[in-house]
């Protein structure tokens, strides 16, 4: 019964993390056409517009910050495999423990500071320092929404490893799970 409950979890935030990966993608283009559309009015038209810096900052921002959890979801961060390369499955699978609830810890105080700073910008209407000053405080609420999302994930991911390392078996099945092979 428990272990259907967490096998759950675990499909249940793999669904929602590879989603919003997956969506937040789409805006790479557009943020690829507005970089363009100011080169074009810079250099071209010799008459730069003033929304596009901040616009490419913030979707880059979303692009990075969202898609984070996702990256996490693939094993797709960079990683140090000296050592890691040399062990068993099961020691990897301590190894990566470890690192999630450090992770983890960080994740949650970003998380955290961003819901105050959310909370900050709304009260004092805070602004980027530019000639157009969009609001800020859409950018620090998608902050926490990305922190909290990278933070289910890294509870998902302990988890499967917790029952690797108890079991040498896998929680979810390889189709579903990401892309890094345990033996």
């Amino acid at each position: 019964m428990i272990m259907t409950a967490i096998r759950y979890y675990c499909l249940g935030v793999h669904a929602l993390v590879a989603f919003i990966g997956k969506s937040v993608s789409y805006l790479m283009p557009i943020l690829a056409f507005v970089v363009a559309f100011e080169v074009f009015c810079r250099y071209v038209l010799s008459h730069p517009t003033v929304w596009a810096h901040d616009t490419a900052l913030f979707l880059f921002g979303y692009i990075a910050a969202l898609g984070g959890a996702y990256v996490q979801q693939q094993r797709a961060h960079i990683n140090v495999d000296i050592l890691y390369n040399k062990v068993s499955p099961r020691m990897r699978s301590l190894f990566n423990m470890v690192s999630f609830i450090l992770a983890l810890f960080f994740v949650l105080l970003v998380c955290k500071m961003s819901i105050g700073k959310f909370e900050e910008a709304l009260k004092f209407n805070y602004r980027r320092q530019s000639e157009w000053a969009p609001h800020m405080h859409h950018y620090w609420l998608m902050m926490s929404v990305a922190s909290g999302l990278l933070a289910l994930q890294l509870v998902s991911d302990w988890v499967e490893e917790c029952y690797h390392l108890l079991t040498g078996k896998q929680l979810l099945p390889e189709n579903i799970r990401h892309t890094e092979e345990h033996a």
